[in-house]
C-alpha cells in the first residue's frame, strides 16, 4: 500500500504541490478569523450541580459573584472624603447599563471588606452583560478604557479582566515563541542535515500544518465552543510534530539516495518505510489526544480538536506534500550542502552497521551486555522521580497565573494584602422550594437551614441573600483560599445538611465549581485511560505483529509520565527552581493540566517508540537476530530520534518563558517529558528490556499472526529490501 502511494506521488508530484499551495493560501485566509470565534474559559462542567446553581441564580437574582473587580486608590484622599466618594460613584454611574448590568461599591453596601486598611483604596464589584464568557469579554472590552479615573490609580481585576489579560499575554508570548523558534529550528536543522535545502522542508510541513489547523478550528468553532488556549497547542504541536515527521521522511529519502536509488524507486521506498512509520505514529498520537474529548470541559475538548487537527495534517503533508517536493527536487535535496561529500564507500550505512561501526551501535551493545543492571537502575531512578506525584494538590486557575506586572494579578495581591477578607467570596446554596420563598413558613424554614449551614465546621456564618418566587439563596462565609482542599471539604460537608422539607439544594460558587471539576475529572479519567490503552495496544500490534511489545510500550509510557508529573510537583507545587524558571508558586497544580499533559506526552512517547521499534523491526526482518536488530536499529535511528527530541524542545522551551503560569508549566512539563522519554526510556531502557525479552519481543500466537498478516500495517508487498541483507554475527 505505502509503496504504491509513493509511486503515485512521484507521478503526480507537480499537481500535488499546486494543490498544497492552494490549500495553504485558502487555509491562511480563512483560518486567521479563528481568533474571533474562540472563547475564553471552558474549565467548568456544563452539566454539574454548580452550573445548575449558577443558572438558577442568573434567572432569579442579580449575580452575586462579580465578573470584574475594579480597584481605585488615591494616596491623598480616603474613602471618607466626599471627593473620593463622588469621583468613584460618578464614574460607576456613567458606565452604560447595557454593558454593566450591576455594580456594588462601598457607599452602597457599607461592607468594611470593600475598604483597604489604610482607607485610601476601595473596589467596585461589577457584573457584565452576557450569557457566556465570550460575550462578557466583549462587554468588558467595551468599557475597559472608560474605567480610568483621573487622579486615582485604577486596576482592573476579577474573572473576566483576568481572563482577557491572560489571553493577551498568551498571544504575545506565542508570537515571541514563534519568532524565536523558526530561525533557531532552521539553524538546528541545518546542523542535522548539513544543508540548507533539506533543512527548509520540515519547516514547510510545520507551517502548512499550523495554517490548516487554524482553518479546521474555525470550522469546528461554528458548531461548538473552542477555547482560546487551543491555538497555543496548535502552534507548538503542529510545528513540533511536523518537524519530527519531516525529519524522518527527508532523512530516509537521503538515505535511499545514498544507496543508489533514484526517482520513483527512492520515493516509494521512503514512503514505504518512513511514511508508514509516520502514519502509525500520527494515528497513535491522535488517538491519545482524542481521549480528551471524553471530558465534559470545553477547554480539554478544544485541546483535543486542535491537537488532532495538527497531528493529522502533519501526517498528511509529511506523506503527500513533502514526498512530492522531494520528487521534484530529487538529488537537489542535498543542494547548498555545508559538508564535504562523503566517498561512496562511506555512504553505505547498512554496511557500516553490519561491521558494528557507529557510536549508537556500540552503545546498544554496552547496554545489552548488562540488561538487568541497566533495567533495575533506570527503573529505580524513574520511580524515585515519580514519588512526589503521590502528594499532588490540585487548585483552580486564578489571577496568580499572571505575572506581577498584570493588572489582574495586582488586584489579587492588593485584596489579599491590603483588605480584610473577601466581601464577595462565599459558597452559595441555591434552593428550589415547595412554596413561595417570601412566605412566613418558608422564611422560617430557610432561616433554620441557614443557621445549620453556618454551624458546619469551617463556616463563618450563613445568611439568606436572595428570595424570589420559589427560589432562594443562602450564602456561607468562610476563611481561606476558595480553590483549596479545605474549602472543597467544606462544600461537601455543607451538602450533607438537609434542605428545608420539599426543597432541593444546588451548591454554587467558585469552590463548588472547583469541587465539581475534580469530581468530573475523577469520574472520566478511568474511561479515558482504558480507551487510550486499548486503542494504543491494537495500533501497535497491527504495526509490529507482537503481543508483548505494546504492553512494554504502555508500561514504559506510564512510568515516564509518572516521573514527569513527580518532577512537575517538585518544581511547581513545591516551588523549587521558581527563581530559575521565573514563576511564583501557588502551592498546587491546575487539574486540567495533568490531563492534557498525559494525553500529549503519552502520544508523543509512542511517537518515538514507533520511530525506534519500526527500525528495529525492519532490521529484525533482514537479520533474523534480535540483539543485532536492536543494535543496528538504534544505530540507524538513534541520532535522528535524539535530534528530533531536541528540535521539538525548542518551541516548547520558548513557550516555557511565558508570563502565564499555565503556559510555563506546559512548556517545562513537555520539555522534561520529551528529554526523559527519549534519552532515558527509549535509548537506555528499551535496548536493555528488548535484550531480556529476546525473540519473545516479536511473538504472537497463531491466530493473531494470521490477523497481523491480513490486517497489519505493513510497508507493502514486493518492496525491495535494502542492499545489505546478510545475517550479522552477534558480538559476544
Amino acid at each position: 500500500m505505502f509503496e504504491g502511494l509513493g509511486r503515485f506521488i512521484h507521478r503526480g508530484r507537480k499537481p500535488l504541490l499546486i494543490f498544497t499551495l492552494l490549500f495553504a493560501v485558502l487555509s491562511g485566509v480563512y483560518g486567521v478569523g479563528v481568533f474571533g470565534d474562540m472563547k475564553p474559559g471552558g474549565f467548568e462542567d456544563p452539566k454539574s450541580e454548580s452550573r445548575h446553581a449558577a443558572l438558577l441564580a442568573e434567572k432569579a437574582f442579580p449575580q452575586r459573584a462579580p465578573d470584574a473587580v475594579v480597584v481605585y486608590r488615591n494616596d491623598d484622599l480616603t474613602v471618607d472624603d466626599p471627593a473620593f466618594q463622588k469621583a468613584v460613584t460618578d464614574k460607576v454611574n456613567s458606565l452604560p447599563r447595557s454593558v454593566v448590568t450591576g455594580s456594588a461599591h462601598f457607599w452602597m453596601t457599607k461592607m468594611p471588606e470593600q475598604v483597604s486598611r489604610d482607607r485610601h483604596a476601595t473596589y467596585v464589584a461589577m457584573n457584565l452583560h452576557g450569557s457566556d464568557d465570550n460575550i462578557k469579554e466583549e462587554s468588558y472590552k467595551a468599557i475597559k478604557d472608560k474605567l480610568d479615573l483621573q487622579g486615582f490609580k485604577t486596576l482592573r481585576g476579577g474573572p473576566v479582566p483576568t481572563g482577557h489579560q491572560a489571553g493577551e499575554e498568551i498571544g504575545e508570548d506565542l508570537g515571541a515563541a514563534e519568532g524565536f523558534s523558526f530561525p533557531v529550528l532552521f539553524l538546528f536543522l541545518v546542523l542535522v542535515f548539513g544543508g540548507l535545502a533539506a533543512a527548509s522542508l520540515p519547516l514547510l510541513v510545520g507551517g502548512l500544518s499550523i495554517l490548516g489547523s487554524m482553518a479546521v478550528l474555525r470550522v469546528i468553532a461554528q458548531f461548538t465552543d473552542v477555547s482560546v488556549f487551543a491555538m497555543s497547542l496548535v502552534t507548538v504541536l503542529g510545528l513540533a510534530v511536523a518537524i519530527d515527521y519531516g525529519l524522518l521522511i527527508v532523512s530516509r529519502y537521503r538515505e535511499e539516495l545514498d544507496r543508489g536509488r533514484t526517482g520513483a524507486d527512492a520515493l516509494s521506498r521512503t514512503v514505504a518505510t518512513a511514511g508508514r512509520t509516520v502514519v502509525v505514529s500520527g494515528i497513535t498520537v491522535a488517538v491519545a489526544l482524542f481521549g480528551m474529548t471524553f471530558f465534559p470541559f470545553a477547554f480539554l475538548k478544544s485541546m483535543a480538536y486542535g491537537g488532532v487537527a495538527a497531528v493529522v495534517l502533519s501526517v498528511f503533508f509529511s506523506i503527500i506534500a513533502l514526498p512530492a517536493a522531494l520528487a521534484v527536487m530529487g538529488p537537489k535535496v542535498n543542494a547548498l550542502s555545508l559538508r564535504r561529500k562523503k566517498p561512496a564507500a562511506q555512504a553505505q550505512a547498512p554496511a557500516a552497521q553490519a561491521q558494528g561501526e557507529g557510536a549508537w551501535y556500540k552503545l546498544a551493545h554496552v547496554l545489552m551486555r548488562r540488561p538487568v543492571t541497566i533495567t533495575v537502575v533506570t527503573l529505580g531512578v524513574l520511580i524515585a522521580l515519580a514519588s512526589p506525584f503521590l502528594r499532588i494538590d490540585f487548585g483552580a486557575n486564578d489571577a496568580r497565573q499572571l505575572p506581577n506586572t498584570a493588572e489582574g494579578r495586582q488586584v489579587h495581591n492588593m485584596l489579599e494584602k491590603d483588605f480584610d477578607g473577601d466581601g464577595v467570596k462565599s459558597i452559595d446554596s441555591l434552593l428550589t422550594l415547595a412554596g413561595e420563598a417570601t412566605s412566613k413558613e418558608q422564611g422560617a424554614a430557610l432561616q433554620a437551614y441557614a443557621d445549620k449551614l453556618g454551624k458546619v465546621p469551617g463556616a463563618k456564618g450563613a445568611q439568606i441573600t436572595g428570595a424570589e418566587g420559589t427560589t432562594a439563596r443562602v450564602s456561607v462565609k468562610f476563611d481561606g483560599v476558595a480553590v483549596s482542599s479545605p474549602a472543597r471539604d467544606l462544600v461537601n460537608d455543607l451538602r450533607e445538611v438537609a434542605p428545608p422539607p420539599g426543597a432541593k439544594a444546588y451548591f454554587g460558587g467558585e469552590t463548588a465549581v472547583f469541587d465539581d471539576t475534580l469530581d468530573a475529572l475523577a469520574d472520566t479519567l478511568p474511561m479515558m485511560l482504558l480507551y487510550i490503552a486499548v486503542a494504543t495496544y491494537i495500533l501497535l500490534f497491527l504495526a509490529f505483529g507482537s503481543v508483548l511489545l505494546p504492553l512494554k510500550a504502555i508500561a514504559m509510557n506510564l512510568l515516564s509520565l509518572s516521573a514527569t508529573f513527580g518532577i512537575l510537583v517538585w518544581i511547581f507545587q513545591d516551588g523549587h527552581l521558581a527563581d530559575v524558571i521565573g514563576f511564583d508558586p501557588t502551592g498546587n497544580i491546575e487539574p486540567n493540566m495533568p490531563i492534557m499533559l498525559f494525553a500529549l506526552i503519552f502520544g508523543l512517547s509512542m511517537d518515538y517508540e514507533v520511530f525506534l521499534v519500526s527500525r528495529i523491526r525492519e532490521q529484525y526482518d533482514l537479520l533474523g537476530e534480535p540483539t543485532a536488530a536492536v543494535a543496528t536499529g538504534l544505530q540507524s535511528i538513534g541520532k535522528l530520534i535524539a535530534s528530533a527530541a531536541l528540535l521539538m524542545c525548542v518551541p516548547l522551551a520558548a513557550m516555557a518563558t511565558s508570563g502565564v503560569l499555565t503556559m510555563t508549566l506546559f512548556g517545562v512539563g513537555m520539555v522534561i517529558a520529551i528529554l526523559l522519554d527519549v534519552f532515558v526510556v527509549r535509548i537506555l531502557l528499551v535496548p536493555a528490556v528488548m535484550k531480556l525479552m529476546g525473540r519473545a519481543s516479536w511473538w504472537a500466537p497463531g491466530p493473531l499472526q494470521k490477523l497481523y498478516s491480513k490486517y497489519g500495517i505493513k510497508e507493502g508487498d514486493g518492496v525491495e529490501a535494502p542492499e545489505s541483507t546478510e545475517r550479522v554475527p552477534v558480538p559476544s
